[in-house]
């Protein structure tokens, strides 16, 4: 009971614009925490109100440019933001290599902005595993607007349509980004297109080329025939601040379209259902290690070596044996 006082002490303090109590409880995320239980059962109730934006693209497009810039925007409407960007791993720590972003340090000291980096630790897709229960702390915390900036690993950052309820995709003329998006695939996953740099030369062939592929072939997260959602392509110079307020006007129209035709509550039950089954094989994973030196997986690998079993069949035993 002290515990869970405690844990709920500290959500309300989070709930009242406390920086320092919203970073712990990420950190209870990241760290796995004994009280992470705690921690999710106090934040239920209070989540499901923040509009969840993914930002992904290659290396150099600018990512970490354009999240400042739509931190300004968003707080110039009187938004509440909240920042996730997902680093690469220190081979060395494990902790974020780029730590808190240089280019966000405008935001620093704004009690309406919190900005946390999160390490990747080698988790493939773009985020880290403890992503989603991060992007739910700080939704539960009263952030109208959760930015969820990933590391910049190009085809393996598709991931990040799962966590969010719109992903914008993020281009720069020059770099052979209308191609590369089409083999990474994340043509299908993005619901608004923006070319940054668009002050540079090429940004027009971009444009062009972009939204003749989008033409090509609507992907599965298009919408319905009924009243279909047609990804824009829009231009900014994120540097300058420029065309960064039609962006988010224009993910301010997908976040009514999600909710005009009932594809925001789907893609929020695909992303709970997606967080319960990581959980799940993680509980699994846990109980299976714990297994190491026992008599019944030892017994199990002695008749696949005597080929009394498969190792299939062998394995579903075991997991029949766990769900017990």
């Amino acid at each position: 009971m002290a515990e869970t006082a405690a844990v709920a002490d500290l959500v309300a303090r989070a709930r009242d614009g406390q920086p320092r109590a919203v970073a712990r409880l990420i950190s209870y995320v990241e760290d796995a925490s004994p009280l992470l239980r705690e921690v999710a059962a106090v934040l239920a109730p209070h989540a499901g109100r923040a509009h969840v934006v993914g930002l992904t693209g290659s290396p150099g497009v600018g990512k970490s440019t354009t999240t400042s810039a739509l931190v300004t925007e968003y707080r110039a409407r009187g938004l509440r933001v909240g920042v996730l960007a997902v680093d690469p791993s220190s081979p060395f720590s494990g902790g974020a290599l780029l730590g808190d972003r240089v280019r966000m340090q405008d935001h620093a000291t704004d009690p309406g902005v919190f900005i946390r980096s999160m390490a990747s630790r080698g988790h493939l897709g773009g985020l880290a595993w403890a992503t989603p229960q991060a992007i739910r702390v700080l939704d539960a915390a009263g952030f109208d607007v959760v930015l969820v900036e990933t590391v910049g690993v190009g085809q393996s950052e598709v991931e990040v349509a799962g966590a969010a309820d719109t992903t914008v995709v993020l281009l720069a003329p020059g770099m052979g980004d209308g191609v590369q998006a089409a083999k990474a695939g994340i043509l299908e996953i993005g619901d608004v297109f923006v070319v940054n740099k668009a002050d540079r030369d090429g940004a027009d062939t971009t444009v062009r080329e972009l939204r003749h592929m989008l033409t090509l072939g609507s992907g599965p997260r298009s919408g319905s025939a009924d009243d279909p959602w047609s990804p824009p392509v829009l231009r900014t110079v994120a540097s300058r601040g420029e065309g960064v307020a039609e962006v988010v006007t224009a993910l301010d129209h997908h976040l009514a379209w999600l909710g005009r035709t009932g594809a925001l509550a789907g893609r929020r039950r695909a992303r709970a259902a997606g967080e319960i089954e990581a959980i799940a094989f993680g509980l699994l994973r846990a109980r299976i290690g714990d297994l190491h030196g026992d008599a019944r997986l030892e017994a199990l690998a002695a008749r696949v070596v005597d080929g009394e079993t498969d190792p299939y069949a062998a394995a579903d035993t075991l997991v029949a044996g766990l769900a017990r």
